[in-house]
Formats: structure tokens, sequence, C-alpha cells
């Protein structure tokens, strides 16, 4: 059985601030290299096959972090899941949100949700098949994640308006040709979740706009 291990980046500057991320290249603050740190040391009670991470800075420098705590060497870019782009959304706050693309106003750039599974979800299903009985680590970002479980787990409650924290970690396997949750802040995963940290919606105001896919 193939299991894949997808960890949400740590925490950067803009996150922070609140201000929408997306496709912008916004590097891990010092926080986010401790969560980071911190979800290494956890994944460390397993063993594992491989770690592979969106090229972007932040979930890239997340995975060389953990790849040093479990002892697997540097880890493989995995262009298809970057996180989602939200075009001229970012780099704005809520509330600049809100004066420039009100509700119901199209913003100019973002990729549609049904884009971002269309990208995601077959590469991951490579990903799985290719590599039978093997686990893997994967350093994404909380669209991406939170697109996935939307995907393969729309039925599952447990997962809807939770947050995915920088640092969370969720597990999905390969069962007949097809992605299942495992577990949304999966079992190694009970101490990660520090008390206060800030979810995906809180952070982008983009994503709260979208309650029903939460």
């Amino acid at each position: 059985m193939t299991l894949l291990y997808l960890v949400r980046h740590g925490e950067t500057d803009w996150n922070r601030q609140r201000r929408i991320q997306g496709s912008t290249d916004i590097p891990l603050n010092d926080t986010g290299r401790a969560q980071a740190a911190r979800t290494g040391a956890l994944l460390a009670r397993r063993e594992w096959d491989g770690i592979l991470a969106s090229p972007l800075s932040r979930a890239y420098e997340t995975a060389q972090i953990i790849a040093d705590r479990v002892g697997l060497e540097t880890p493989a870019a995995f262009d298809e899941v970057v996180e989602r782009a939200y075009g001229d959304a970012e780099g704005l706050s809520a509330r600049q949100l809100a004066r420039r693309f009100p509700p119901g106003v199209a913003v100019p750039g973002r990729e549609s949700r049904e884009s971002v599974a269309a990208r995601v979800l077959p590469a991951l299903l490579r990903l799985a098949e290719g590599h039978h009985g093997k686990r893997f680590i994967v350093a994404t970002h909380g669209g991406v994640i939170r697109t996935v479980l939307n995907a393969v787990a729309p039925g599952v409650a447990g997962h809807r308006g939770v947050p995915i924290s920088n640092g969370s970690i969720h597990s999905f396997r390969l069962n007949d040709g097809a992605l299942e949750l495992v577990a949304f802040d999966d079992p190694i995963d009970d101490a990660s979740v520090e008390p206060g940290a800030a979810d995906l919606t809180q952070q982008n105001a983009m994503e709260r706009r979208e309650p029903d896919l939460r």
C-alpha cells in the first residue's frame, strides 16, 4: 500500500500578516522553520522512502528541514503541487481584497479549484502508482491540501471547517487506483498543531469566499 503524507509548509511573514500568497514566492520566517523542524521530529518516528516539495521556497525549505530530521536526501522538486495562483489578489490583505475585488467581482489571474485539482490529483496518483508499497512525504500548500481533501473525501465531514495549519500533516493512501484519506491531522500529528496556529482560511481571504469548499 502506497502512503502519501501531505505537509503544509511552515509560517511566512505574509501568513502572519494575513496577506494572500498564492504563487508569490515568500520564504519561511523563523517561526516557520521551527514549525518545520517540529513536524520533522514527528515524522522521524516512521520510515520513509522519499520526500518531494513544491518548488516555492516556503515549501521547499520546509521539505529540506524535514529531510534532515528523518534522514532523507535532498527533496525532489514536484512542480504540480505548487500553490494555487490567486492572480491580482496576491499580496493583498482581507481589507484590500474587499476594496479592490468585492464579492461577485472576478479576480484576474485566479486559478480555479477545478484547475488545481486537474494538475495536482493526477500527479499524486502517478507518484503513488509508480511506487507501490512506499511511503512519501510531500511538502506543499494549504490550498493544494484543501483541494485534495475536497476531491477524495467530499463526504467526510471531519475536515470541513477544520484548520489546515502551518506544519500540519495529512495522510492518504492508494486504494484500487484512487487516493483515499487516511487521516486529516494524522495521528502522528497529534502534537503538531500548536495552540493558536493560523488556519489557511484565516490567512487567506480568498479561501473564506468559498465556505462550501472548506
